[in-house]
């Protein structure tokens, strides 16, 4: 496993089969390794900078029936709200404020979010938080939907592939949804000039090493500016209730070879890693990861955005939240910015990581 270690950090680059096997005979001493070259690249690249991005989660009501998903249509319990446009621009405004120069619009794919409503509240915040990058996830819409919201002014798009394998994929979602047109949004996304990420569960309901191994080839092939993945974590109202979580363990594996996949890519340490561990920030920061995503969301929509059970919130302002942070992140050597924190060049002959 040393062999095909030192493979992947000399070529950015395994087969499946070789991925499938640096999943399923991983130990500690094979994770330090990949690890260890994951925060010599990400430090390469961007030296001991963490980015800040303000996440606003606009709406939980979603037209899909995932069967992992919280928020899906058919959970009759779930405590549904929609932010006014209004609200996600005094959000907005306060993490400006704050100091964030990128926001997070994020929801359920909510029929109440047209393009016109979307491509309003775009140009709004662009108007009143300049020189801010807007990231939308909101879910697959038309290529002239996406069309729209890059015209408006948006910036980077996060659409989560959550799993490379059309048989997998089909396990997870009601038949409406399509694996293809999942993957032909990415597409698209990425055709209009999107910043585009992807990304997927880890440990999720009949995940295999061999679907993990497809969705490592499939980001090495696609080659996102953005990729996020967390630990599947059960919801008590969906079918998978009684379902294993994802772990911590495999999840910071998985970010060191992704890091190592591709050294410039943005990397968050997700809220659901921080759910599963205490520490779950620190640990994805510590084996790649290199940003971070507090809730600008009003308190009470924090708490109806359940896509898993036992979400960590924190109870306290922003600005308090951002203090913590920038405190946690000093004590492992790393500096919370507030950026805009575009994705940079890589250039594998470059030694000293200047960009």
């Amino acid at each position: 496993m040393k062999k095909l270690a030192q493979k992947l950090i000399k070529n950015h680059s395994l087969s499946e089969a070789e991925y499938e096997l640096l999943i399923k005979n991983r130990t500690p001493e094979i994770a330090e390794i990949l690890q260890n070259e994951a925060v010599r690249l990400r430090k390469q690249v961007y030296g001991n900078e963490v980015f800040l991005r303000g996440l606003i989660e606009i709406s939980n009501y979603c037209k899909n029936g995932c069967y992992y998903c919280g928020i899906n249509c058919a959970n009759k319990e779930c405590n549904r709200y929609r932010l006014t446009e209004d609200e996600i621009l005094n959000c907005a405004i306060e993490g400006y404020k704050i100091g964030f120069r990128t926001i997070v619009l994020q929801g359920g794919e909510d029929n109440c979010f047209t393009d016109e409503v979307v491509c309003d509240i775009i140009r709004k915040i662009k108007k009143n938080c300049p020189e801010t990058a807007i990231t939308l996830s909101l879910g697959e819409r038309t290529k002239e939907s996406y069309q729209k919201l890059y015209e408006a002014g948006a910036d980077r798009y996060l659409l989560r592939h959550e799993t490379a394998d059309k048989t997998h994929y089909e396990r997870l979602h009601p038949e409406k949804m399509s694996f293809e047109n999942r993957m032909n949004c990415l597409k698209n996304l990425k055709e209009i000039g999107f910043a585009t990420g992807c990304g997927f569960m880890v440990g999720s309901p009949y995940q295999t090493e061999e679907n993990l191994a497809k969705d490592l080839k499939f980001i090495e092939e696609f080659q996102p500016q953005m990729c996020g993945i967390g630990p599947f974590i059960p919801q008590k109202n969906t079918i998978f209730a009684n379902e294993e979580k994802g772990t911590a363990e495999l999840t910071t594996y998985l970010l060191s070879i992704i890091r190592i996949i591709k050294p410039n890519i943005l990397l968050p340490a997700t809220t659901a890693l921080n759910t599963i561990e205490e520490d779950g920030r620190v640990m994805g920061i510590l084996a790649g990861a290199n940003v971070i995503m507090p809730n600008l969301s009003p308190k009470t929509a924090r708490e109806k955005y359940n896509l898993y059970d036992g979400k960590a919130i924190t109870g306290e302002e922003s600005a308090e939240e951002v203090k913590k942070l920038e405190k946690t992140m000093e004590k492992i050597g790393y500096k919370v910015v507030y950026k805009r924190g575009d994705m940079r060049e890589y250039r594998k002959e470059d030694e000293n990581g200047s960009i």
